[in-house]
């Protein structure tokens, strides 16, 4: 078991890179954000927030993941 690091850049950094996921996701599959957020069932401001790396739920993500028909561990693993 490791212990958490002293501050929280991190995660900020971990969600960004999952956000920057999701963009490349959608211009890959040529999609706007309106196309995914309506079909996803979020708001605008929701998915912003996603791609932007700011914090959203699993639920959230997994919605946008399902629309993308992607797994979700492809947008927030960090190995890839």
């Amino acid at each position: 078991m490791r212990d958490l690091p002293d501050d929280d850049t991190w995660l900020t950094d971990r969600r960004r890179a999952t956000g920057d996921r999701i963009r490349a996701e959608r211009m890959r599959q040529n999609l706007t954000q309106d196309r995914v957020w309506l079909a996803a069932g979020i708001s605008r401001g929701t998915f912003q927030r996603a791609e932007a790396g700011q914090e959203v739920t699993v639920s959230t993500l997994r919605r946008i993941a399902w629309v993308l028909e992607v797994p979700l561990s492809r947008l927030i693993d960090e190995e890839e």
